[in-house]
C-alpha cells in the first residue's frame, strides 16, 4: 500500500513566529535602551548622526554602525566618502526612494523595508524547508532563523533582511524551474551584498545541465554590471567597491584563499590598542560560531544536497579569503544570518528534544547579549 504524502504545514505558523520574535527583540532592545547608563554611551559619538534621532528612541535604537554607510549612500550617492563603494546599491537606493516618500525619516524607512523584507524570507524559508523537510522541520528552521543571536539585524537598518529574502527567492524560484526569474533574484542578491557571488554555482549545480537553464541563469552576473557601470560613471573607477574593502575595510583577497583567514585567526588574537580579555573573547566566538557552520554545511551538504551544502560552503570560505586585518575572523556570526541552509540543518538536528532544547536556550541568551551589546554601541556581528 503506497503511503500517504505527509500533511501540508500551515505557513501561518512561519508568521506567527515572526511577530512575536520580532515584538520581543523590539521591547528587549528598548528595555535596554532605557535600562543602561550612562546615556548616550561613550562609543555613541563616533557612529551616531542627528538625522537619527527625529522619531524618538523606540525607533532611534535600531540606527548602529553600519547604518550610517547606507543612510549616507541613500543621501548623496557613491561620490561622496571613500568608505560607501563597499556598501552594495540595492538597499540603499530602496532606503532613499521610501526615505524621500516619508518625508527624510531615513531610519522608519530603513526599519520599514528590513521588517517587510524578514517577513516575506520567514515565509518562503518555511516553504522552502517545508518541501525539503515537512511541516514540523519547517516550523524549526523559522523558530531557529527567529532567535539566531544576530537576528536582530533582521530588523536594523541594515541589508540582511533583503539579502537573505533574495537568496531563498533564488533558491525556491529555481527548485521550481523558474531559472530566469531564479537569476533575477540572484541578480539583485549580487546588486545586495558582495557575498551573492556565492549563489551563482549553487544554482548552476540545480540548473545542470540544461543548456537552457543556465542561459537564463546568465541574467544574474549582466544585472550585476550595472553597479561596477555606475561606480564608473559617477567616480571613474569600476571597481571601486574592492578598492573600497581593500583600501578603507582592510579586507584584502588573499592568494592563500581561505587558509590565511584560518591561520589569522588562529595567531592574531589582541590587536593593538584593545583589551586583551575583550578581544580573546571575540576570537573565541567567532571561532565557536565558525566551526558550528562548517558542522552545520556537513550536515546541509548530506542531507539537503549539493546546492545547499555548496552554498553553505562558499559562504564561509569567500570572508576567510577576505580576512580583516585587525580582526581576521571580524563577523563571522552575523555572516551565517543569511546563509539559510544552517537553519535547515538545525532543524534537522532538532529532531532529539535534548538538542532542540539546548539550540532555544543557547540562542535565546547569545541574542539578550548581542541585544544590549547593540543598544550601547558595542560591536555585534
Amino acid at each position: 500500500m503506497q503511503s500517504s504524502a505527509p500533511p501540508r504545514g500551515d505557513p501561518r505558523v512561519a508568521a506567527e513566529i515572526f511577530l512575536w520574535s520580532r515584538a520581543a527583540i523590539w521591547l528587549g532592545a528598548v528595555f535596554a535602551f532605557l535600562w543602561f547608563e550612562p546615556k548616550p554611551t561613550p562609543l555613541a559619538g563616533s557612529w551616531d548622526r542627528p538625522e537619527f534621532h527625529d522619531l524618538g528612541y523606540g525607533l532611534d535604537v535600531w540606527a548602529r554602525w553600519d547604518t550610517q554607510w547606507f543612510v549616507h549612500v541613500a543621501q548623496h550617492g557613491y561620490d561622496s566618502a571613500p568608505e560607501v563603494p563597499a556598501f552594495f546599491p540595492l538597499y540603499p537606493s530602496l532606503l532613499g526612494v521610501l526615505a524621500r516618500a516619508l518625508g527624510g525619516h531615513y531610519v522608519l524607512a530603513g526599519v520599514a523595508i528590513s521588517l517587510a523584507a524578514a517577513f516575506a524570507a520567514f515565509l518562503l524559508l518555511y516553504r522552502l524547508a517545508e518541501a525539503k523537510l515537512g511541516a514540523e522541520r519547517a516550523r524549526r528552521s523559522v523558530l531557529y532563523l527567529a532567535i539566531f543571536p544576530m537576528s536582530l539585524f533582521l530588523q536594523a537598518v541594515y541589508s540582511e533582511s533583503l539579502f537573505l529574502l533574495l537568496v531563498l527567492a533564488a533558491f525556491l524560484l529555481a527548485e521550481r524551474g523558474n531559472f530566469g526569474w531564479a537569476g533575477v533574484a540572484a541578480g539583485l542578491a549580487l546588486l545586495t551584498r558582495a557575498s551573492g557571488v556565492a549563489l551563482l554555482p549553487a544554482l548552476v549545480l540545480i540548473a545542470w545541465p540544461s543548456r537552457a537553464a543556465l542561459a537564463r541563469l546568465a541574467i544574474a552576473p549582466l544585472l550585476f554590471l550595472a553597479y561596477p557601470l555606475m561606480l564608473w560613471s559617477e567616480l571613474g573607477d569600476p571597481f571601486a567597491w574592492r578598492h573600497a574593502e581593500a583600501d578603507v575595510w582592510h579586507r584584502h583577497l588573499t592568494l592563500a584563499g581561505p587558509f590565511r583567514g584560518l591561520w589569522l585567526g588562529l595567531t592574531h588574537w589582541h590587536p593593538s590598542g584593545t583589551n586583551a580579555q575583550h578581544a580573546a573573547m571575540v576570537n573565541l566566538e567567532c571561532w565557536v560560531f565558525l566551526v558550528l557552520f562548517a558542522g552545520l554545511t556537513v550536515v546541509a551538504w548530506k542531507r539537503l544536497g549539493a546546492p545547499y551544502g555548496l552554498y553553505a560552503a562558499l559562504s564561509l570560505l569567500l570572508p576567510l579569503s577576505t580576512p580583516s586585518e585587525r580582526w581576521p575572523l571580524e563577523s563571522i556570526p552575523r555572516f551565517g544570518l543569511v546563509v539559510f541552509p544552517f537553519f535547515l540543518a538545525l532543524a534537522v538536528l532538532g529532531d532529539r528534544p535534548r538538542v532542540h532544547n539546548a539550540i532555544v536556550a543557547a540562542s535565546a541568551m547569545l541574542l539578550g547579549i548581542a541585544i544590549v551589546q547593540w543598544v550601547l554601541y558595542q560591536w555585534v556581528a
